[in-house]
Parts: structure tokens; C-alpha cells; sequence
């Protein structure tokens, strides 16, 4: 029988077999494989040094870049398993992971390092420590990694009002790895794209599969990732043949022309539900994936045809290689076909369970009813299987809401909610009939409390990813039921600017600059009034929101806002000031001829 081989003994073949060849593009950084296997080497011996070994968790606190895959390498070298963590998740929310996955060592680098919660982990600080590095052997170390072994932990939302940690295993993710390999031919010669965000399962896809079989993965630089015309313009130039984007961003995409000897050959999709096919003639096939991180990534996949092929929305395709999927009843029985039932997943990619979390373990992954070997996960996700075998996704059997690819339960932002003085009650809905999804909180007061809307944004944000934010508070005196005793979301009102739980230090805008920006704002967070206080990230705003609103200010300013910049300055006022002080800057840069030929063309305008 061959012997197993693990994701890191792929990599170290192609670094044997190729040095040269370039492994991780980053802006103007390049990573040859001979230079990722022996840094990751010899960060894994320093890592065995410090105590780390098998099923030892280390946590990954780095921003998408060729240390952060150094270090996930590394780790991997080192028998361990990695965590990754988004630089940006409130310290409360950090801490939490950390503590629950048991981390002794965390990985962050410069500024980042200095927001991580101090507790009992080592924190090491890649800047400083990547020169120390060459004093370690360049060889792997030795490490027992078997197919049982814990390979990542990934935190998701929680019902119970924490997240809660997947465990994924190195034979779970082999089984990706080579699945992806062999349905979308994947070569040396690719070129593919990290785009997700740390701490997202699709980052493990859009890596290691990849770095398997010697081809090159390339780091989009900015605000490039958000932005559906950068994406594509960086797509053209970096030639990338294989690349993976939300449905909403890859729907977009599918609007634009391509050239025909476009290198990009598959879009791949998923996380969410993806509502458009593409038109006929496109150079490059779409791909729908379905899977939730318990099922180590990708459970069902699927060619979306083009559009008028059936007048159907597209399905999530087929089981993946060494994968099983069940569609049963509440006895756990097989449904007929066409009849809608809940999703289980069985086979290869079933991970372990949740960490320190047992009872939830047993809860959602359980023993095969139908005397399969193995147990299923049980998604809670609803389906059917079509006549052709494809599956049709037809949503949630509960409450658990997507928002941006996201898995978010209601629960835990109605936790967050609760402890806040004079909110009694609290429930958590989706916004309907918009092309963008918005959390609407509903909040019940205590009898003759006045609560800050400013301050339970900030106290959610000190505690709750950005994506878990409410973009609306709405106040209301009670939250109706159903019969048996449950919130009825369907009967929550609409949120309106009569409705919503107003900040009475409102500030209306009080210039030119401010009252243009306002005007920007509110269709595009879909609000009837900004205050100059209002920040935009606390009233809905987040990244591709950030770029739409950095284009239009482009177009009725004529300066160039970046991303960064918003995310300094948020609020309408400090907006204000910086587009003030960039038009300043620009007019300065002016010759006189120019500044007189502007002086004329603005006292016309106002004639």
C-alpha cells in the first residue's frame, strides 16, 4: 500500500522538483518554492523549539501575504494545526478564539501584534523574528502527521452565542486537494488567486491545492479584492487562469466583456447563493460550489450553464469526489426524489467536531443512519435532488442567516444585544428585497431608558465582526410571536427612519463637502438622513461598500479617496475634511492657467 503523503510533503516535492519556480506573487514580492520550503522549514524547527507539536493549535494572526503562508506551512511542518484569525475581529472576540482553541503561540506581525489581547499565549512578532530564522535547520522536521490529524481550526458563528471552532483534518483536506486537482485539471502553469479573507474557509481552497502541484498563487494588493472593475483589471494583467470571489462580486463579473484570449479559464463561486448564470461566449467556465466548513470546504460542485438553459436558478451540482450527500426527512429517512429535505454530508471531508465542544459535536455530526460507515454532518440546510441528480439549495431550516458568504446566528448578536443597559429584548432579521443584504436589529427598551444607538454600535463592534454589525437599529415595543412562543420575523416592521432608535445629538450637515457626501450615503446605505457624527462602517457600510462610495466620491469630487483613508477617517465629518483637504492638495498642484480655467468654469456653473 503507498504511503500516505500530507500537504506539506506535496509542497516539499514541488520545492525539490522545481526550486525556481515561483510559488507566491504579493505586489513586488516573489516567493520561489525552494525559498517558502526552507523558510517554512525553518520556522517549523523554531516553532518544535518553543514546544509546539502535534495537535498543538497555533494561532495565525496575519494578513493575507507570503508570510502568512509561510507560517500556515510552517506550522503544518511542525505536526501542529493552525488558526486563522482576521487582523480586524474586535480583541474580545480574539480572545475568546485563543483561549477556547487552547493557543500557547500566536504569529501576528508590526501593528497588528500590538492589538492582540494579552493573555497567556506568546505572541511572536513575525518582523522581528523572521531574521533569526537562518539560525535553524533548513531541513523539515520530523512530525507523525497521519490522515486523522488536526490540520486547521476555523471559528464560525454560534447559536449558543460564541463562535465555535471546526476541527479539519490533513485527510479531509487531501481529499480537497486532490478532488480540485483533478476536476479543474490544475497544472504547474496556473496561476491562481488568494483573495478571501483570513479566517475564511475558501482561503484554505485558494491555497494549498495549488502549492500541491508547483503552480503560483498571487495576492491581490489594496482594495483591489472588493472592487469588481480592479478585480477584473487585475485578473487581465496578472493572468490568472484560476480564481475564486463571492457571488456577489463573481455576478458582476459575468456583466463585463472579456477578451477573448483571456488567461482566466474557471470562476469559481460559493458561500452564498448565486443568482445569475452567465451569458453565452464567455471565455472562462463558471463553477458553483456548495459547503460549509464542517464538510472541509467544498461538499458539491457543479458547471452553471449559461443563461436561458433551463430558466432555472442555478444549482450547487454534484458530490465531490469521496463525498456523500443525503437529503432525509425528521426520521432521518431518505426523502423521494424532488421532495425537499435536510442536507446531510457523509465521506472524506466530514471533519471532527467543534472544538471543546462536545455535546454540539454530538448534536451535528451523527452516527449514519443508513449503516454507512462513518458519521454525517448534518448542515441544517435545506435541498432536493432534481431529476438530472443535481441539487437544488432551497435555504435554512432555521434561523442561521448568510451575509457576505458569512454564516451568522441570530442568537449571537441577540446575546451581544442583551447585555446592553436598557435593551429588554432584542431580535435579529435580514432586510428583504435588497440587492444587498442588511442585519436589521430590533430592539425592546426598558420602561423610561434612553439607550445611545452610537454607543450599542460601538459596544456590538467591540465584541462582533464588522459583517455581524447591525447596518439598522429599529425600536419597537414588543417583538411579535408566533403560536408556539417564537419571534415571528415575518411580522417585524419594516425599518424607516420613524422606526429607527434615533440618536438625539443629531448633527446635520453644515457644508457644501458635507451635504454632497450625505447625499452619496444615504442611497447607497439605503437611510433617510446622516447625521456629521454618523460613522459609515457603524451604519452598514463595509469594504465593497467603501469602494462604491470611493467611485462616486471620485465622480462628483475629482479626487481619489483610497480605502484605507475611509477606514481612518469614517464619520461624514472627518469624510469631509479629508475630500476637503485632498481637493485643496490637488488645486495647489495646479499651474495658474489651469487654476484660472477652473476659477471660470465654477463661476459659470453658478450663473
Amino acid at each position: 500500500m503507498p504511503q500516505w503523503i500530507s500537504v506539506p510533503q506535496l509542497a516539499a516535492q514541488q520545492a525539490a522538483a522545481h526550486p525556481e519556480a515561483v510559488a507566491v506573487v504579493s505586489g513586488s514580492q516573489r516567493l520561489t518554492y525552494a525559498e517558502l520550503d526552507r523558510s517554512a522549514n525553518q520556522l517549523a524547527h523554531y516553532l518544535r523549539a518553543t514546544g509546539v507539536g502535534e495537535e498543538q493549535v497555533v494561532g495565525l494572526h496575519l494578513e493575507r501575504s507570503p508570510a502568512s503562508v509561510i507560517s500556515a506551512l510552517a506550522v503544518l511542518k511542525a505536526g501542529a494545526a493552525y488558526l486563522p484569525l482576521d487582523p480586524s475581529l474586535p480583541a474580545e472576540r480574539l480572545r475568546y478564539m485563543l483561549t477556547d482553541a487552547n493557543v500557547s503561540v500566536v504569529m501576528s506581525q508590526g501593528s497588528n501584534a500590538e492589538l492582540l489581547p494579552k493573555h497567556t499565549w506568546s505572541v511572536l512578532d513575525w518582523m522581528r523574528l523572521h531574521p533569526l530564522l537562518d539560525g535553524y535547520p533548513s531541513d523539515c522536521p520530523r512530525s507523525v502527521v497521519t490522515a486523522e490529524s488536526l490540520a486547521y481550526v476555523i471559528y464560525t458563528s454560534g447559536s449558543t452565542g460564541q463562535p465555535k471552532g471546526v476541527e479539519a483534518t490533513h485527510g479531509g483536506l487531501r481529499n480537497l486537494i486532490d478532488w480540485h486537482i483533478r476536476a479543474f485539471k490544475v497544472t504547474s502553469a496556473d496561476r491562481a488567486s488568494l483573495q478571501a479573507v483570513v479566517g475564511f474557509d475558501a482561503a484554505v481552497w485558494e491555497l494549498w491545492p495549488y502549492l500541491a502541484v508547483g503552480a503560483s498563487v498571487h495576492i491581490p494588493q489594496g482594495s483591489v479584492r472588493s472592487n469588481p472593475d480592479a478585480i477584473r483589471e487585475w485578473l487581465l494583467t496578472q493572468k490568472i487562469s484560476v480564481t475564486f470571489l463571492p457571488p456577489a462580486l463573481a455576478e458582476q463579473l459575468l456583466l463585463f466583456e472579456w477578451p477573448s484570449d483571456t488567461a482566466l479559464r474557471i470562476l469559481l463561486t460559493g458561500a452564498d447563493t448565486l443568482r445569475r448564470r452567465p451569458s453565452p461566449g464567455l471565455p472562462f467556465t463558471l463553477v458553483n460550489n456548495y459547503g460549509p466548513t464542517e464538510g472541509t470546504v467544498v461538499a458539491t460542485s457543479g458547471r452553471v450553464k449559461p443563461e436561458g438553459a433551463d430558466g432555472h436558478m442555478p444549482t450547487i451540482g454534484r458530490a465531490i469526489d469521496n463525498t456523500q450527500i443525503y437529503i432525509l426527512d425528521e426520521m432521518m429517512q431518505p426523502v423521494p426524489e424532488g421532495d425537499s429535505g435536510e442536507l446531510y454530508i457523509g465521506g472524506a471531508g466530514v471533519a471532527r467536531g467543534y472544538r471543546n465542544n462536545p455535546v454540539l459535536t454530538a448534536e451535528k455530526f451523527v452516527r449514519n443512519p443508513l449503516g454507512g460507515s462513518g458519521r454525517l454532518y448534518r448542515t441544517g440546510d435545506r435541498a432536493r435532488f432534481l431529476p438530472s441528480g443535481e441539487i437544488e439549495f432551497l435555504g435554512r431550516l432555521d434561523d442561521q442567516i448568510k451575509i457576505r458568504g458569512y454564516r451568522v446566528e441570530p442568537n449571537e448578536i441577540i446575546n451581544a444585544l442583551n447585555t446592553y443597559p436598557g435593551v429588554q429584548a432584542s431580535a435579529v432579521a435580514v432586510e428583504a428585497d435588497k440587492a444587498e443584504k442588511r442585519l436589521i436589529a430590533y430592539v425592546v427598551l426598558t420602561p423610561g431608558a434612553k439607550v445611545d444607538p452610537t454607543g450599542l454600535r460601538q459596544m456590538l463592534s467591540r465584541q462582533l465582526p464588522d459583517y455581524m454589525v447591525p447596518a439598522m437599529l429599529v425600536r419597537v415595543d414588543a417583538l411579535p410571536l408566533t403560536a408556539n412562543g417564537k419571534v415571528d420575523c415575518a411580522a417585524l416592521p419594516a425599518p424607516t427612519a420613524a422606526n429607527a432608535l434615533a440618536d438625539d445629538r443629531f448633527v446635520a450637515p453644515r457644508t457644501m463637502v458635507e451635504e454632497r457626501l450625505a447625499g452619496l450615503l444615504k442611497p447607497l446605505l439605503h437611510v433617510d438622513r446622516v447625521s456629521v457624527k454618523d460613522n459609515f462602517f457603524l451604519l452598514g457600510g463595509h469594504s465593497l461598500l467603501g469602494t462604491q462610495l470611493i467611485s462616486r466620491i471620485s465622480e462628483s469630487f475629482g479626487v481619489e479617496l483610497s480605502l484605507l483613508s475611509l477606514f481612518d477617517h469614517p464619520t461624514l465629518e472627518e469624510m469631509s475634511v479629508e475630500v476637503e483637504r485632498l481637493i485643496l492638495a490637488k488645486v495647489e498642484a495646479m499651474s495658474a492657467e489651469d487654476r484660472r480655467a477652473l476659477s471660470q468654469f465654477a463661476f459659470e456653473g453658478n450663473q
